[in-house]
């Protein structure tokens, strides 16, 4: 074992610990019977810079899709280009409004204790326009990370980094060829953005980014073509349409195309969200399996805690060999 692994296993034996070795564990003997990992990423993972322990996860070919925020698949390419004029508010607690709106007037947007600049957002729109643009005159549609693998590919973010483009996770999985979805990726800045541009002219149709149902849809096709091969597990960080939108996938095929699959096998959700008011993003796994999503073999793990500090823990953990 490494020097992670060594640590976690002196270290955490009782609660949240526990159940985060346990879940680490858990993985890596999913993997070791082929399984697949399909991983969320909700909240602000990647202004957290998840990529830096993601990205070798990926490359190393342990997980194999990912489904995540329009706030997520951009903002990984955000602290790509920008990172250096990022500022951080440490004391991010006590301020006030006042002080919040000189922020806003300095033309910055606070994400906890992270400050993203207007400019990065902006650049990485422009260049994200034109792909929009070209795909509206020619009468083409396609997914919202298909774009964001587009401008990969063709080389523009090299020479722009910020940071190394080794700590993408983004470019990992473009690079891995790995599927990413981004269910609702309205709720974004470039998904304000498409709008507008479609709403003023400037693209030709909203046809041009796919729509939630045909990303619902792929990844169905996705889900029913491993699941003959192989058991897969869903790792999910946060809550809300990320997590929801792919765990729906069986219930779909088992209720909807009447199709037997197997649910999910492996399950583990990082979060701090309280199973009130019929939270979605609260739900615990046995809730779950009444809506065919897991069932009685299917091996689950809640973390309740910060997913910036444990999620770069358990990655590393099976990393480490």
């Amino acid at each position: 074992m490494g020097p992670i692994s060594n640590f976690m296993e002196q270290n955490f034996k009782h609660f949240n610990a526990r159940e985060t070795l346990a879940a680490a564990k858990g993985w890596k003997e999913f993997e070791k019977k082929g399984g697949m990992m399909v991983v969320c990423l909700a909240g602000a993972m990647s202004t957290a810079e998840i990529g830096v322990s993601l990205a070798p996860l990926i490359r190393a070919g342990k997980v194999h899709a990912i489904t995540c925020t329009g706030a997520n698949i951009e903002e990984d390419m955000f602290n790509l280009v920008g990172n250096s004029r990022y500022k951080l508010q440490p004391h991010w607690r006590t301020l006030t409004m006042e002080a919040d709106m000189q922020t806003r007037k300095k033309g910055f947007n606070r994400v906890t204790d992270t400050c993203i600049p207007d400019d990065v957002m902006v650049e990485i729109h422009e260049a994200m326009l034109k792909l929009w643009q070209a795909a509206g005159e020619k009468g083409e549609s396609h997914f919202h990370s298909e774009y964001f693998y587009k401008l990969i590919k063709s080389g523009f973010f090299r020479g722009k980094n910020d940071v190394p483009m080794e700590n993408s996770w983004l470019i990992a999985a473009c690079d891995m060829g790995i599927p990413v979805y981004t269910p609702g990726m309205e709720d974004s800045t470039l998904g304000n953005m498409f709008a507008a541009d479609v709403m003023q002219g400037k693209v030709k149709s909203f046809n041009v980014i796919k729509s939630g149902p045909e990303q619902f849809a792929h990844l169905t096709e996705w889900y029913r073509g491993n699941d003959k091969n192989h058991e897969i597990g869903f790792f999910q960080i946060g809550g809300g349409i990320a997590g929801d939108f792919a765990m729906c996938v069986i219930p779909g095929l088992i209720m909807d195309h009447e199709v037997q699959v197997k649910p999910w096998r492996y399950f583990c959700h990082i979060g701090d969200s309280t199973t009130s008011f019929g939270s979605y993003s609260g739900c615990p796994p046995n809730e779950k399996v009444t809506w065919h999503k897991l069932d009685l073999e299917s091996v689950d793990f809640t973390i309740n805690s910060d997913a910036s500090i444990v999620a770069p823990l358990i990655f590393n953990y099976v990393l480490e060999k």
